[in-house]
């Protein structure tokens, strides 16, 4: 028997973002015990990296928004392959979610006469996003961790899953290991919730965190959980592309929201060179009217700088593949002109974007007050995930359950800025909630000591291999490499065959790691072990990629740049087969019931 402690919980929680931290204080709330496991600090998860603010239909600075249009708006920027009924959830709870948030200590900004104030942002036709500053999800995260702790729920922090535990079908706990010593720790669970966040780690430029190597999807996928829409990857349009030492880090969005203004080389605005005709109703006719709209005119449509964010990353795309962009392979966005319009601007800058002041300061030495940032698209986002149902966020593993990025249904083909956050938080909330009631009915789960056995002897595969082997940190780069030049912005089936070519014979290297020393501290160990996930991860993308022959939202294929009316009804479904192998299928959508077709059309003009 392979050396382990061994802890036991009714609602086991893995993430400690704001999904993560969300479902344990509702599952404490429900009165089971819950336990909460981190792979970093408690505190540090990627949420705090969330900037412009968080999704809510709150109607604080335009009393015509609402639920419906929130709906509308998420339904049309994932192109209709939502699952509606986690759309409408999110439309309708996520003004509870924000409320609930202030009476637990978050300090929100607020309108001059105190309200919380809600900025624009790309994709929402009206200010829907509750924020502070640019810093919403530290103060998130801030205000959800004293609330988890002030309810008792035990956390074990920087703890690494290594696999998903069942007990006849069903989720009965994870074998672990602390990062600290590399002690292995196993946890029994009536109940399990991931919330581990997303995998931009598998590309080279990103802004995700070190953490966001899709643990969550891949441990669900091993034990037969189903994924879907996972060919559907976010690339932020605005992230830092100089100096090279951080590039990839996030430009909010709201820069834009604030009046930031896209240019190319040439001092083009290019953004008003294409626009999409289902928005084109929506969005500012000139320069003039899209700063009217940011700065609260009711009268004036949105700038097209605020448009989806995959459209505005391929418009970015094309000026840098034109010879356009800016000295460093990106393009020029400038908040510094607004001093044509208002006075004091640079204090204004500082007040509203105080992050993005010091961010560039400090790490680019460029002052945003006076001069234009380098931006270009980073790998941020999966719309794909575990595919859950809507109400509860149980997967199709009886009593394993999902929320957050790692989760999928709400977004479709593309998530609009500041959806994830109230995403996090609703959703969170639900799946702590059933989980609770499901720990709540079934009694204790047996762990299966060889599966626990297995788990940890093949971890510690690469310390027997001593010198001998391959250089995890050398596989993970040429995994990088191969899917941000092969399964990228723009994709074609030639260069994702490649892709799933070179993923096979990175599986063979993977499985050859070899790292020595001591296991405390060692990050080379756990890169290896990170491994696994990030590949199941990848080949995913890639095989349902090649399967959608169409574009839409996040994918863009060269080859296939139309939409296809075949793919507006299907999710593209990828689930472990039998004999280990990566099967695929296509999901039908189930129809959108009358009265949210009517909600959808309503809102079109």
């Amino acid at each position: 028997m392979a050396d382990h402690t061994t802890f036991s919980y009714d609602v086991l929680i893995v993430g400690a973002g704001g999904a993560g931290l969300r479902a344990a204080i509702e599952a404490a709330r429900g009165g089971v015990s819950v336990g909460l496991i981190c792979k970093s600090l408690l505190g540090k998860a990627h949420t705090v990296m969330a900037e412009g603010g968080m999704a809510a239909a709150m109607a604080n600075n335009d009393d015509r928004d609402n639920w419906r249009v929130h709906f509308a708006d998420t339904m049309r920027g994932g192109q209709y392959l939502n699952n509606w009924r986690m759309a409408e959830i999110h439309a309708k709870e996520a003004p509870d979610r924000v409320r609930e948030l202030e009476g637990w200590g978050a300090v929100f900004d607020r309108t001059p006469d105190g309200r919380i104030n809600q900025r624009n942002f790309g994709g929402h036709r009206y200010p829907r996003l509750a924020h502070v500053g640019d810093r919403t999800g530290l103060e998130l995260i801030r205000t959800l961790q004293d609330h988890t702790v002030y309810l008792g729920v035990q956390v074990h922090m920087e703890h690494t899953v290594i696999d998903l535990l069942l007990d006849g079908g069903r989720a009965a706990g994870v074998v672990a290991y602390d990062r600290e010593r590399g002690r292995f720790k196993v946890f029994s669970a009536k109940a399990v919730v991931l919330a581990t966040g997303g995998l931009g780690r598998a590309y080279k430029v990103t802004s995700n965190s070190w953490e966001g190597t899709g643990d969550g999807h891949a441990l669900a996928y091993r034990v037969g959980a189903e994924l879907i829409d996972m060919e559907f990857i976010q690339f932020h349009p605005t992230g830092m592309v100089w100096p090279p030492s951080v590039k990839g880090i996030l430009v909010t969005e709201g820069v834009r929201g604030e009046g930031g203004v896209l240019k190319n080389s040439q001092g083009r605005r290019f953004m008003f060179d294409d626009i999409p005709d289902n928005y084109k109703p929506q969005t500012a006719s000139d320069p003039e009217e899209g700063w009217r709209y940011t700065q609260g005119d009711k009268s004036a449509r949105r700038p097209p700088e605020l448009l989806t964010r995959d459209h505005v990353a391929r418009c970015i795309n094309r000026e840098v593949k034109a010879g356009r962009g800016s000295p460093h392979g990106g393009v020029f966005l400038d908040i510094a002109w607004i001093k044509e319009k208002i006075k004091d601007s640079e204090a204004h800058i500082k007040r509203k974007l105080p992050s993005m002041y010091h961010q560039f300061k400090e790490l680019a030495d460029l002052d945003i007050t006076k001069e234009p940032m380098e931006v270009g698209p980073t790998t941020h986002y999966v719309m794909g995930g575990i595919r859950v149902d809507a109400d509860s966020q149980e997967s199709t593993i009886p009593g394993l359950f999902a929320a957050g990025e790692c989760a999928a249904g709400i977004n479709g083909a593309n998530r609009l800025g500041g959806n994830s956050l109230s995403d996090l938080i609703v959703f969170g909330k639900r799946a702590g909630e059933y989980a609770a009631e499901f720990a709540r009915g079934r009694g204790a789960t047996r762990l299966d000591q060889g599966a626990v056995d297995r788990a940890i002897l093949s971890s510690l595969e690469p310390f027997e291999r001593g010198d001998v082997g391959e250089n995890p940190y050398k596989i993970q780069a040429d995994l990088q490499d191969t899917m941000q030049s092969l399964v990228g912005i723009v994709r074609t089936e030639s260069e994702m065959q490649e892709a799933l070519v070179r993923i096979e014979a990175l599986k063979a290297r993977a499985a050859n790691t070899c790292v020595s020393g001591h296991r405390e501290y060692h990050s080379g160990w756990h890169t290896a072990l990170d491994l696994r996930n990030l590949l199941a991860v990848s080949e995913a993308i890639a095989r349902s990629a090649i399967e959608r022959r169409e574009s839409r939202g996040g994918h863009f294929r060269e080859d296939c740049p139309d939409k296809i009316a075949e793919f507006s009804t299907v999710n593209m479904m990828v689930k472990r087969s039998a004999d280990g192998t990566m099967e695929l299928s296509r999901v039908p959508l189930p129809p959108i019931p009358d009265y949210l077709k009517a909600v959808i059309e309503e809102q079109k003009s």
